[in-house]
């Protein structure tokens, strides 16, 4: 078995990697290639490019990489025409991995696409070239696949790992300090975290003044991250521990997480974290959304919540003292909190579904249906 895959976010590589270990366990001698990143390689993945080659943020970053990221779509999709793989897989990134799927799609390639682009959310119009471009598409949430359901594409809903794994990580979170423990995630990429960090350590120390039993924890996504940020954080002079990677960890042993919005929300949601979500890009890429978005809510967790809750801020909302507020409200009213997180409980339940081996179900299943075809 020969399957090419192509992640491009660190939340992809998760993904990716769970998948390769779970058909590993069917086929070992299976062979995988593409992009990925350090976890799918640990699985005997072997990566072609950089995952962060196309790991972008924002119009500005692709606009002045173009280029590039052009080039590797188009050595990519020549290997695996030149190749002819059993399967194509396009894990997250569909800027990149759908305008590729298509191609490959139109030239008898199988191909799979793993995490719904947020059509429901913002660009619509892209269900028509997604439609043309996969065979099968995998869900982590049950209201996408009802929404690919309506528009006529074969759609496998398969939960979301981190609800597999939050139990594990519960049981080795330090839940003692739980009450006086706030978590910062200012996100994994480079641009991210330069927009959101400063913005957080200021609401950090609003949030000492007025509550000095409180300490908090910064898991960095990376270890060139935490070298660049790390004297930016110890100069702030708070109890601030640095971790590399522990995000799970960080979240479900805090009572409030602050986080940048996209995995890291729906990440605190599962483990019981209630959360501020902060959003911020450069200032094309958030006027595109706005004209094209028909959401009032950016966050995962106001999408699966019976009512939307979340404080969310976004582009000049993210202040210190915004953060601040949004956060007092939660810490002044724990029965909110409470009620929140028994909401969070029900829904992580729904999302606990052993994914990696749904999502491998679902890759060889589609093979043997081509093998049918073939016959």
């Amino acid at each position: 078995m020969r399957i090419a895959i192509v992640a491009g976010e660190p939340s992809g590589d998760v993904l990716a990697a769970g998948l390769i270990r779970a058909l590993r366990s069917s086929y070992p001698d299976a062979y995988f290639y593409g992009i990925g990143g350090e976890q799918m390689q640990a699985e005997g993945f072997e990566a072609m490019f950089a995952m962060d080659s196309i790991a972008l943020m924002g119009v500005e970053s692709v606009l002045r990489d173009l280029r590039n990221i052009l080039r590797i779509r188009k050595s990519i999709e020549k290997a695996v025409l030149d190749d002819r793989p059993d399967c194509f897989i396009g894990v997250d990134v569909p800027d990149f991995n759908i305008t590729l799927e298509r191609r490959l799609h139109e030239r008898g390639i199988k191909v799979m696409h793993y995490v719904s682009p947020s059509v429901w959310a913002w660009r619509g119009y892209r269900i028509h070239k997604i439609k043309r471009a996969v065979d099968h598409i995998l869900t982590l949430f049950p209201f996408e696949k009802t929404y690919y359901d309506r528009h006529g594409i074969a759609a496998t809903f398969i939960g979301h790992p981190t609800a597999d794994k939050a139990v594990l990580i519960r049981e080795r979170a330090d839940i003692s300090r739980r009450q006086h423990t706030i978590a910062l995630l200012p996100g994994s990429r480079g641009a991210e975290v330069s927009a959101l960090l400063p913005a957080m350590l200021g609401a950090a120390k609003l949030l000492y003044q007025a509550y000095p039993d409180k300490s908090f924890i910064l898991p960095f996504a990376n270890e060139r991250l935490m070298q660049c940020h790390a004297p930016q954080v110890q100069a702030a002079n708070l109890p601030i521990t640095i971790t590399l990677g522990q995000s799970g960890e960080a979240m479900a042993s805090a009572c409030l997480s602050i986080v940048a919005s996209g995995t890291a929300a729906l990440e605190a949601m599962i483990y019981g974290s209630v959360m501020v979500v902060v959003y911020k890009v450069q200032w094309l890429s958030y006027a595109m959304f706005s004209m094209l978005k028909h959401i009032d809510h950016f966050s995962l967790p106001n999408q699966l919540l019976d009512t939307p809750e979340i404080p969310e801020l976004s582009q000049k909302q993210v202040t210190a003292e915004n953060i601040f507020r949004a956060a007092d409200r939660f810490l002044q009213n724990p029965a909110h909190m409470q009620a929140l997180q028994v909401q969070f409980e029900r829904i992580t339940a729904s999302l606990h579904t052993n994914t990696d081996q749904l999502a491998a179900r679902a890759v060889l299943d589609l093979l043997q249906t081509e093998s049918h075809e073939t016959k």
